[in-house]
């Protein structure tokens, strides 16, 4: 079976580049052996390659199997399209923005396209888990999803399917028996070989999947939330991950860009989230970074902290810090222990 180590692929916001997780430690498990993987792939991730006519929509799909807990975990990334997991037998960590959890078998995971999430706690546990991820065409939480052309389901099926899936906020969900047979099914099919049938079979059993989820989710109460996919959402997101992209060098117009939106509507959501500026938010948040570095890591310079908070240049630093705390960066070191 091929691995495909290529790049994932990515789109870009204002001047940042987010692209696609490649699987790159569940590849590595499966060259040592540690566990078994079954999959069809384009782009960076793992798997028998998929024939660029078939199916394009369809990023991977397949299964992997480990036999007991695992030193290797897939921390925290963001997938192009929609990914469905469900596990079939054992246990495994999962985490989704601030909220963690505990597979077990039969749950289902639905991870919105490019939300950030982990597999893992954080390493695997035994379990098989299966998985779908089909590009629906969208980047930000405020585009419309665009399914496939080849998706069975009538005009009005696709809405409802989209409307269920974009507007709420449970990623687990105790799946029903039929969606585990589709996912199983699916699991079949990836280990054969391709003949002249396989793009069919393929088609026939992702919208299988497809429709079984959607039976599922209309017999359950799901809880719509219309925010999810607003403006306002896109700005929530980005200063929710905010903290974690403080080195680059970050302009009103480069923070609208990553949402879409013109600067004077970013800096209205922003007021109106954080009670700040665009510009007060960001000076807020490096310089709470930065008390927390300058406290836990001794081996950093004052001016490693400034640079690694975005600041231009130590000295600014020392000065936007001391007006925020009261004493220099170096003196909060020592005070803090």
């Amino acid at each position: 079976m091929g691995t495909g180590a290529t790049a994932g692929p990515s789109f870009r916001a204002g001047e940042r580049v987010y692209r696609a997780d490649t699987c790159g430690p569940l590849r590595a498990a499966a060259a040592r052996g540690e566990v078994r993987l079954a999959a069809l792939a384009r782009g960076g991730y793992p798997g028998k390659r998929l024939p660029a006519g078939m199916l394009p929509e369809v990023r991977s799909v397949g299964w992997w199997d480990a036999p007991e807990p695992q030193s290797w975990g897939l921390g925290w990334h963001r997938n192009e399209g929609i990914e469905l997991t469900y596990v079939s037998r054992g246990k495994t960590g999962f985490a989704l923005d601030d909220r963690t959890f505990l597979l077990t078998r039969g749950d289902l995971t639905v991870t919105r396209p490019w939300q950030e999430h982990r597999v893992g706690d954080p390493e695997i546990g035994a379990c098989r888990l299966y998985w779908l991820i089909l590009d629906v065409g969208v980047r930000r939480p405020n585009q419309v999803w665009r399914w496939p052309r080849w998706l069975l389901m009538r005009e009005q099926a696709r809405e409802r399917l989209s409307e269920l899936l974009r507007h709420d906020e449970q990623p687990v969900w105790s799946a029903t028996e039929a969606v585990g047979v589709a996912f199983e099914r699916l699991g079949r099919l990836v280990e054969e070989p391709f003949d002249s049938t396989t793009d069919a079979r393929l088609e026939l059993r992702v919208n299988e999947l497809l429709v079984e989820l959607l039976r599922m989710l209309e017999m359950r109460d799901v809880a719509l939330d219309r925010n999810l996919t607003s403006s306002r959402r896109s700005v929530e997101v980005f200063l929710d991950h905010l903290a974690r992209q403080l080195d680059q060098p970050w302009t009103l117009e480069r923070m609208a860009g990553e949402c879409g939106l013109r600067r004077s509507q970013f800096a209205a959501y922003c007021r109106e989230l954080t009670n700040a500026s665009p510009h007060a938010y960001l000076r807020r948040t490096r310089l709470a970074l930065a008390r927390q570095l300058l406290r836990e890591r001794r081996d950093l310079t004052v001016t490693d902290v400034a640079y690694a908070c975005g600041f231009s240049s130590s000295q600014y630093f020392a000065t936007a810090f001391r007006k925020d705390v009261g004493v220099p960066p170096s003196a909060y070191r020592i005070a803090s222990g």
